[in-house]
């Protein structure tokens, strides 16, 4: 599967924030379950699917691929 190049830069850095801020909050929601604040089953899922997504859009900015525009959706940024 080849990933061409669909967006720009500022859809680069949008994604790159993005992915920042999502670890980082699984990061603090990974903090909360083991305090006890939150469910642990619940916690941990939450945890990791912020962690995992926000992975995600940090390789999708360093390849400068989206997606949801690979599947034919026009996107703002």
């Amino acid at each position: 599967m080849v990933f061409e190049c669909n967006i720009d830069a500022r859809g680069k850095a949008a994604r790159l924030r993005l992915g920042i801020i999502a670890v980082f909050g699984g990061a603090l929601l990974g903090a909360t379950t083991i305090l006890g604040i939150l469910p642990t089953t619940l916690g941990y899922i939450m945890t990791g699917g912020s962690i995992a997504g926000g992975l995600f859009a940090m390789w999708e900015a360093r390849k400068g691929w989206c997606i949801i525009r690979a599947m034919g959706f026009k996107t703002k940024i």
